[in-house]
């Protein structure tokens, strides 16, 4: 199943409670995941069976492994749990994508590598010599 797919299940089950949802399509919907806007023609299966990463780590993570916390957390080792996605209207996107946090979210494209990623943008704040 692609985005586009899922997006729309999602507008029929919150049509159900929501009244406003009724008149708004699927196409009109964004799904964000690890503050990366997924397009809507990109499948599930895809992203998983190639092991698609996002800013911080994999979009998605069903490996089995043992949980083991020993001593302090590292924040510079990369974790492997992902995060529940979002679902937005695009008019809401279009209004707030100057405010944290829809300012930090771009379009995935499989191609790119994502790098590092910071919480603050990848500002640098320097000290006043």
């Amino acid at each position: 199943d692609t985005v586009g797919q899922f997006l729309e299940l999602v507008r029929c089950d919150l049509g159900k409670e929501f009244r406003e949802m009724g008149n708004v399509s699927s196409d009109a919907l964004l799904y964000v995941k690890e503050d990366l806007i997924i397009p809507q023609d990109i499948s599930f299966y895809d992203m998983i069976a190639t092991r698609a990463r996002g800013k911080s780590g994999p979009l998605f993570n069903f490996d089995v492994h043992e949980d083991i916390r020993l001593g302090a957390l590292d924040s510079r080792v990369e974790k492997d749990e992902s995060h529940p996605g979002k679902v937005v209207e695009r008019r809401w996107y279009d209004r707030n994508k100057h405010i944290f946090p829809a300012s930090r979210w771009e379009i995935y494209d499989p191609a790119k590598e994502y790098g590092s990623y910071t919480i603050h943008g990848g500002e640098v704040n320097k000290k006043k010599k």
